[in-house]
């Protein structure tokens, strides 16, 4: 089984330096173009099926990705972004993002989820992935997703770090990574 991970292109928030967890913002014209960019990128790759976040912004990057493959699409709430409860919409410069970014700190989110719960649910799905496939070698899946989906899915397959510091982590909009089991 081959795994992509694609985080979502641009939006608005991201350029302003706002958390976005779970808040529903939509790409941009430069996330637009990247999911484009991305999409080219795709075309010399065969994809089996593509799991998506459920928020808007990875949708519209999974369906412009999706142009002309016309791959099924399945949605999936646990691969949503961290949920940073009264969080959502502070500008990163006004807290001290390293402190909900170590798994070992484990700072609870006030009405959010602590990285250990957040990684709980995002190891869930890629175990039951996994074993849904585990004897399908030549399975190629898109996850199309978030920054800290992205993270948690790095330290998933390559362990968390040893100061349980994840913040340099997450990947690019509309970066790709490849996993292999």
């Amino acid at each position: 089984m081959i795994i992509y991970i694609i985080r979502h292109g641009q939006t608005e928030w991201n350029i302003t330096h706002k958390l976005q967890g779970k808040s529903n913002i939509p790409l941009n014209s430069e996330g637009i173009k990247q999911a484009q960019n991305a999409k080219l990128k795709f075309n010399n790759i065969d994809i089996d099926f593509i799991i998506c976040s459920t928020l808007d912004r990875a949708k519209e990057t999974a369906r412009i990705i999706n142009t002309d493959k016309n791959i099924p699409i399945k949605y999936d709430e646990r691969i949503c972004e961290r949920d940073y409860g009264k969080l959502e919409g502070v500008n990163l410069r006004d807290i001290n993002i390293f402190e909900y970014m170590n798994y070992y700190i484990d700072k609870k989110v006030e009405d959010g989820e602590s990285i250990k719960q957040f990684f709980k649910r995002i190891y869930s799905f890629l175990r039951e992935l996994e074993n849904k496939y585990k004897n399908k070698n030549n399975e190629k899946i898109l996850l199309v997703t978030h920054g800290d989906v992205s993270r948690a899915i790095n330290c998933y397959f390559n362990g968390i770090p040893k100061n349980g510091n994840v913040q340099n982590l997450m990947i690019d909009n509309c970066e790709i990574k490849e996993y292999k089991k």
